[in-house]
């Protein structure tokens, strides 16, 4: 029987993006789509206007997060912030960033504290956070912070994207392609393997996790002809955790690990870096995919798209991507 502390902590995103719209219609599709309730830390003042510009009839509710469990089912409950924000879609405004921070930053409390089952967040604009002193590259990596913060224990949050067909996690994730090769270490492809497998199992319910390696070069180094990363760093990590145990395999060429055949022989692909991971998943299923926060002491999800500033005016925002991200986090294990 689904409890109070099963609500959802959601954070509303960047007000100028599109953010406040999907959240308006994920709530709209709640009842037809399953989605267990939800709370939104973000600005009432500021959806109840984005609701009315796109008509969408969304009766929203002012309330604590102990009140928004059960306001859910005939009302959108909204945690207000003290930092109110500007409704103004498609400009960005430095004045905002205070809100979007203080959103992330209260529904990580909530789930931290046992008062929320998940953390779902939507798009922020980072360039428009970093003129406000935000120094993280990205939500993944604020979330760490903000856990070490609150509770004094170090987190090691690693990057999934979650779709119906694939998962992908990738070893370097927000820097320069320029700068991949020298931060691909031994140490940090078998810290990420490992948490990569540890939620597999322990969020997924994976008992035993096959996860396929993606090589850094081209045709995987060909013997050292193209590079020796692959060689030389990426296969003795695999070889060490198969001989630990895990089911793990590769390296292989970046080009062939993600064909519907190969799909079927794991449960995710380490890739070596951003994009390696993310395009074949969002290719396969752009609407349907899912950004997963791995090792974090609670679980997060969020869109895998961001914050689409130039169609914030129009009302043609898909809230696909949120719904999934909703759902997921429902049924991850806390």
């Amino acid at each position: 029987m689904p409890s109070k502390s099963d609500i959802i902590a959601l954070s509303m995103g960047e007000p100028a993006g599109i953010g406040p719209e999907i959240v308006l219609k994920a709530w709209l599709a709640s009842e037809k789509e399953g989605i267990s309730p939800f709370a939104v830390f973000g600005d009432p003042e500021l959806l109840a206007s984005r609701a009315r510009m796109f008509g969408l009839s969304v009766p929203i509710r002012v309330c604590t997060l102990e009140e928004a469990f059960d306001a859910f089912p005939m009302t959108l409950p909204v945690i207000p912030l003290e930092n109110a924000m500007t409704d103004n879609p498609g400009v960005l405004e430095v004045s905002n960033a205070a809100g979007v921070i203080e959103a992330i930053e209260k529904a990580t409390a909530a789930v931290l504290s046992g008062d929320a089952k998940a953390v779902v967040t939507c798009p922020i604009q980072k360039s428009n956070v970093y003129k406000a002193g935000f120094k993280h590259p990205g939500h993944t990596e604020y979330l760490g912070y903000l856990v070490e913060k609150m509770t004094g224990k170090k987190a090691n949050p690693v990057m999934m994207l979650a779709g119906p067909e694939l998962r992908t996690v990738p070893v370097t994730a927000h820097m320069p392609i320029s700068k991949v090769s020298e931060a691909l270490t031994k140490e940090r492809i078998e810290e990420v393997a490992l948490i990569a497998a540890h939620d597999l199992k322990m969020r997924f319910g994976i008992a035993n996790p096959r996860i396929a390696v993606a090589g850094l070069n081209p045709h995987a180094g060909e013997e050292g002809a193209m590079g020796t990363e692959d060689a030389e760093i990426i296969a003795p990590v695999v070889k060490k955790l198969r001989d630990a145990g895990h089911r793990i395999s590769g390296p292989y060429p970046g080009d062939t690990l993600y064909h519907k055949k190969a799909r079927e022989t794991y449960d995710a692909a380490l890739a070596m870096y951003h994009d390696q991971a993310l395009i074949p998943v969002k290719t396969i299923g752009f609407d349907e995919t899912v950004n997963v926060t791995l090792g974090l002491p609670f679980i997060r999800t969020s869109p895998d798209h961001g914050t689409a500033i130039d169609i914030a005016e129009k009302g043609i925002a898909n809230p696909s991507s949120l719904i999934a991200a909703l759902k997921l986090a429902s049924s991850l294990k806390s």
